[in-house]
């Protein structure tokens, strides 16, 4: 039987595993150790958004362990062009590796398989590029994520009901978070309808106005589940004006959702566990740059591709009350660092 290992039993054994990797040196196989200068970077887009805060710190946490130099670039706009621009920029500086959020999936095949071609390793996580050369993928599991959420709805209001979502389409992991969740409760839970379903993109102003068009035309609406925190921001503003009883469920977590959290305006949050996924990001693309420190039991010399291949690494997420509400404070967290 295979043993599924929880995100943090994964990174407490790698981190285990990479404390010997250095002897192999002794052996000829090279060392983990960086070059003065070498330097990964991580690009993402909406560059100002706070999920990037403890991915970055964690990231950059893990490049210091191995003497390694981190850069934070991306661009401040939601727009796909001026992240590829973003990209190819830091592509010319000729990093050791690339940690890439990409902001769509298709448009980042060219730009990741030309940066590939030249020797820099590229490392998606929270969304991806399925069809690119990436190196790895790191997300928490979106379709386990949606699950959750729909049977959290259900136990809290009951087996029929009637529902909304808010989409961002054409994030590959927003898409799966809700798409999973619509075809899970077309499966498991008939008696629960999907009475709204509209685009916000992201911004908290077209959530506002499309939560408040879902209420005032379901007045027995009696659930709602957000794939990421700036459309939830927009939605319990509408959900409160109207003085509707809905409950909101929504992935992900900003200061303004938490303070939601605390007050009781939403039920709760799945928020992935962004220190993995920054850690467990820079630990693949350093792996993936320096494969020479282990000899795998596969055919990679004959076949001519990086040994170092992960297709899928979940980093877990975590689930956000009232109760733990304080563990989630960006603040604290950053406070001192």
């Amino acid at each position: 039987m295979t043993k599924r290992f929880k995100a943090p039993a994964l990174a407490g054994m790698m981190t285990a595993v990479l404390a010997a990797t250095p002897l192999a040196a002794e052996e000829g196989k090279g060392s983990l150790m960086c070059e003065p200068g070498e330097t990964y970077i991580m690009n993402v887009m909406v560059s100002a958004h706070p999920y990037w805060v403890p991915v970055y710190e964690a990231f950059h946490q893990a490049a210091e362990a191995f003497g390694c130099e981190t850069v934070f670039s991306g661009t401040p706009d939601y727009d796909i062009s001026k992240q590829i621009a973003s990209f190819e920029q830091d592509v010319v500086r000729q990093p050791a590796g690339v940690l890439l959020h990409p902001m769509q999936s298709d448009p980042f095949i060219e730009p990741i398989n030309q940066a590939m071609a030249q020797g820099i390793e590229v490392v998606t996580f929270a969304a991806d590029s399925p069809l690119s050369d990436r190196t790895a993928y790191i997300t928490s599991d979106n379709h386990a994520e949606a699950k959750f959420a729909a049977e959290e709805i259900v136990a809290q209001r009951g087996e029929a009901g009637e529902y909304a979502v808010l989409e961002n389409p054409g994030q590959s992991n927003h898409d799966l978070r809700v798409t999973s969740l619509i075809d899970y409760m077309e499966a498991n839970h008939p008696d629960w309808k999907l009475v709204g379903r509209q685009a916000t993109n992201q911004d908290s102003t077209a959530a506002y106005r499309a939560m408040s068009s879902i209420v005032q035309a379901n007045p027995e609406l009696d659930a709602v589940w957000i794939p990421e925190a700036g459309s939830a921001e927009g939605a319990v503003a509408a959900i409160q004006e109207a003085g509707a009883d809905v409950l909101v469920m929504h992935a992900d977590i900003t200061p303004t959702m938490l303070e939601h959290i605390r007050a009781g305006n939403v039920h709760m949050a799945l928020n992935p566990n962004q220190g993995i996924q920054g850690f467990m990001g820079f630990v693949a693309l350093h792996l993936a740059n320096n494969a020479e420190v282990f000899e795998p039991f596969n055919d990679y010399k004959t076949s001519g591709y990086n040994p170092f291949q992960i297709p899928f690494m979940d980093n877990g997420f975590a689930v956000i009350t009232k109760e733990n509400a304080d563990d989630f404070d960006l603040n604290a967290y950053m406070d001192g660092r």
